[in-house]
């Protein structure tokens, strides 16, 4: 019987950011894919946890005031474990920047002012625009996108196209796979540049699925004393994703480090012109692999997890990786509590490791009516389920001779991977063998939520559809 208890992706990973939801990141993917016969290396950054679908007079929105930043680093600026203060600046940094317009503040109605038939139209009031910009390699400043526009979200009647039928009243679209099936709101919210990048910001549905409540409710049997349910449906993020062209990060025969930061301006002083004089940015939030801050780091250092910078983890947090409280907490064998170097070499540093050389990853879709189905050989638990890829650089999982490698978490990250079940059966594993000791298998469920609580999309921008703020529900 595999023990049951994890303190799992709750959005709520450390005491200070859950006080500054726009600056707090929920998650990070990272997979290869192909579109338009463009091979890329797909990110995505997901903010703002738990937001109620339909809220008004004012909504959630990308925040003008925090820089949003998804890293990318390769070859000798892929941090390691074996470079405990790397001076090397990652490959490209990819910077968000929002600011907000209003067509007219003569009314109650902040957000929409009539039903939105496309993006950016008379009816969307509050239309966040946005540029992005790469830094690097060393001081080049690039822009890549000076006016990228955000959809509106989903509020229900004024928001129809979102939903079944393009009727308000009924639920959100499940995913769809093929780009020409995206709902209108979803396809204007996409935009191309000259070098083959594709960028869309906006809300999104919760991608993370698990049964969190019963964590934080000392239930850790899942079901013990209730039924186990998505603690994440029926709610929002705002997510950012980019498709980076693998071209532009030189050949795809590397591996690719993956992580994201949210930042604060250090001081504001406003003239009496109403002016404001704003100091450096400061890192006030961070995230590579999930659970880690959540699972693994300590109270003690949560915080400072969030304000350091990835040069501080194998100083700072290789502790964490090393012997985790929650192999003790899940009661595995006293010989897996310690020395886990097979953890470390996923947590520290903390970045989404993601091997470039690989075929495209299998995409999840839904298990709902509508819903675009899983491709062929996907699964949830990714090579504990027998979901892998092929590397052409690296040999395979725990030193295998054929190179076969996770389909998912913990190489890259796609939508859909139940990472908390992944987590939970690593640690009660040990992967430092040759074969690895594996504790459960494809059937493995952990926490009784297998599933998202609507299909994602297999075509960018991958993540599933906001939800209704007329009809959804919270399990």
């Amino acid at each position: 019987m595999m023990p049951c208890g994890i303190q799992a992706s709750s959005h709520m990973d450390a005491p200070l950011i859950t006080l500054d939801p726009s600056a707090n990141t929920t998650d990070v993917y990272a997979f290869v894919s192909y579109h338009n016969l463009t091979k890329y290396l797909t990110v995505a950054l997901s903010v703002y946890p738990h937001e109620e679908p339909g809220v008004g007079p004012n909504r959630y929105n990308f925040d003008e005031n925090v820089l949003y930043t998804i890293n990318v680093a390769t070859g000798a600026s892929l941090p390691t474990a074996k470079t405990p203060a790397p001076k090397v600046a990652p490959t490209a940094s990819y910077q968000f920047v929002f600011h907000n317009a209003t067509k007219t503040k003569a009314t109650i109605a902040g957000s929409y002012i009539g039903v939105i038939d496309k993006v950016d139209d008379e009816a969307q009031n509050l239309t966040q625009h946005y540029t992005v910009r790469r830094i690097g390699p060393g001081v080049t400043n690039t822009l890549l996108f000076a006016d990228g526009i955000v959809p509106p979200n989903n509020q229900g009647l004024v928001t129809p196209h979102y939903n079944q039928d393009e009727d308000g009243n009924m639920p959100a679209k499940e995913g769809v796979a093929t780009t020409s099936g995206l709902d209108a709101y979803t396809k204007g919210g996409i935009f191309r540049n000259s070098l083959n990048y594709e960028v869309f910001a906006g809300q999104r549905d919760d991608g993370f699925y698990a049964d969190v409540q019963s964590i934080f409710d000392l239930d850790f049997t899942f079901g013990g004393g209730h039924k186990p349910f998505d603690s994440q449906g029926g709610f929002n993020v705002h997510t950012i994703v980019l498709n980076i062209p693998i071209s532009e990060l030189g050949d795809d025969r590397q591996i690719a480090g993956v992580w994201a930061t949210t930042s604060r301006r250090s001081t504001s002083v406003l003239r009496s012109s109403g002016t404001a004089i704003t100091g450096p940015w400061v890192q006030v939030g961070r995230q590579g692999n999930p659970l880690f801050c959540e699972a693994l780091v300590s109270l003690v250092d949560k915080d400072g997890y969030n304000r350091l910078p990835l040069s501080q983890d194998v100083l700072k947090f290789n502790k964490y990786a090393l012997a985790p409280e929650l192999a003790t907490l899940l009661a595995v064998p006293m010989d897996r509590r310690s020395g886990r170097t097979d953890l470390a070499g996923i947590f520290i540093p903390d970045v989404i490791k993601v091997d470039l050389s690989t075929s495209a990853a299998r995409l999840a879709g839904g298990s709902n009516t509508g819903a675009a189905g899983d491709d062929a050989g996907y699964h949830r638990l990714g090579i504990f389920g027998g979901d892998t890829l092929y590397s052409a650089i690296q040999p395979g999982f725990a030193g295998g001779s054929d190179h076969a490698i996770p389909g998912g978490w913990p190489n890259g990250r796609r939508f859909g991977d139940d990472v908390v079940d992944i987590a939970v059966l690593a640690i009660a594993s040990d992967l430092r063998t040759n074969p690895p000791s594996i504790v459960g298998g494809p059937t493995a469920d952990v926490d009784k939520v297998t599933h998202n609580d609507i299909g994602y999309n297999k075509v960018f921008p991958y993540a599933a559809t906001p939800l209704n703020g007329r009809n959804h529900h919270h399990n």
